[in-house]
């Protein structure tokens, strides 16, 4: 019974991926709800009921939901199986058989259903904005893994359709619950959040390039998709994309909050030098990127929190 216990709390810490939920979903939760800290007379008690309430609910479905569904998905297409595995090549709970691809599958079924119940119920208590915060969660986690959709085998499709919703969204969460409004910087923080968050999952996907070519179905991530078109070299393109948009996004920041934006445009500058020395064909160098971008994303969230 015992070792039963152990394996399973294995599993789940192992499946929940926390550096990477910490790193894109809790940071955008904190920087939506700093502001309100410093400058709104609500009760500390509320707002960190809120970030543990919301900081929960994006373990459940970002680090739950979602990579059920993308580690199903993968290990029937066999990316994962040869993937490089270090920080890409997902949870690796099933190619460890500590859950088995069935069980995977009807986990994410049932947390599903739980959801889309209690989205039910927000809607008939007239919580709209828990509804649709549930149900783009939900539509992200399906949405970016699973048959027929599975945007996350199509080029940008799976950024700009899932993950950018979920992250976007979740940078809205906490002052639309709260302040029953959307304040501007609120937009502008969730916006650069989710933007940053996409180019470091764009560099994710570098070293799995070859395990993607050889899935079944191809898995065609962007990377893949630039790679074919444009060689090797340009693998780090659709990262310096999105952390792009994110610099040019930042200016809009100098208007109203000068040194945010003056801040956050040399974050965001640092993560293209980053992005602009990846060497592809080298997993490990890649690996270490990746770290640092996540670093980064932490501290460019917590900048637009702060200041």
């Amino acid at each position: 019974m015992q070792n039963q216990l152990i394996n399973l709390f294995k599993a789940g810490w192992t499946l929940l991926r926390l550096i990477a939920v910490v790193s894109s979903s809790v940071v955008t939760i904190l920087s939506s709800l700093l502001p309100l800290y410093f400058h709104t007379s609500l009760s500390n008690g509320r707002l960190i009921f809120m970030f543990i309430f919301l900081s929960v609910a994006a373990v459940i479905v970002h680090g739950g939901l979602t990579h059920l569904f993308n580690d199903y998905a993968d290990h029937l297409s066999g990316t994962d199986d040869v993937s490089p595995a270090v920080l890409s090549g997902g949870s690796r709970v099933i190619q460890n058989k500590l859950i088995s691809p069935t069980r995977v599958l009807m986990l994410g079924k049932w947390i599903s259903i739980i959801l889309l119940v209690t989205a039910l119920i927000m809607a008939i208590l007239n919580r709209f904005e828990l509804t649709i915060l549930i149900l783009v969660g939900v539509w992200a986690a399906y949405s970016y893994s699973l048959p027929p959709l599975r945007l996350s085998y199509r080029p940008f499709l799976g950024e700009l359709f899932s993950l950018f919703p979920a992250i976007f969204f979740l940078g809205l969460a906490g002052p639309w619950i709260l302040l029953e409004t959307i304040p501007l910087w609120a937009y502008q923080n969730a916006v650069i959040n989710a933007l940053a968050c996409m180019g470091w999952v764009m560099v994710h996907h570098i070293p799995d390039i070859e395990a993607d070519k050889n899935a079944t179905p191809i898995k065609i991530t962007s990377v893949v998709w630039v790679v074919d078109k444009f060689g090797l070299r340009f693998a780090g393109f659709p990262a310096l994309l999105y952390y792009g948009l994110a610099l040019v996004y930042s200016t809009w920041l100098l208007k109203d909050r000068f040194w945010t934006g003056i801040i956050v445009i040399i974050l965001l500058f640092i993560g293209i030098l980053l992005i602009s020395s990846v060497q592809a064909s080298k997993v490990q160098q890649v690996t270490q990127i990746e770290k640092k971008l996540l670093l980064l994303a932490i501290i460019i969230a917590i900048t637009l929190g702060l200041f």
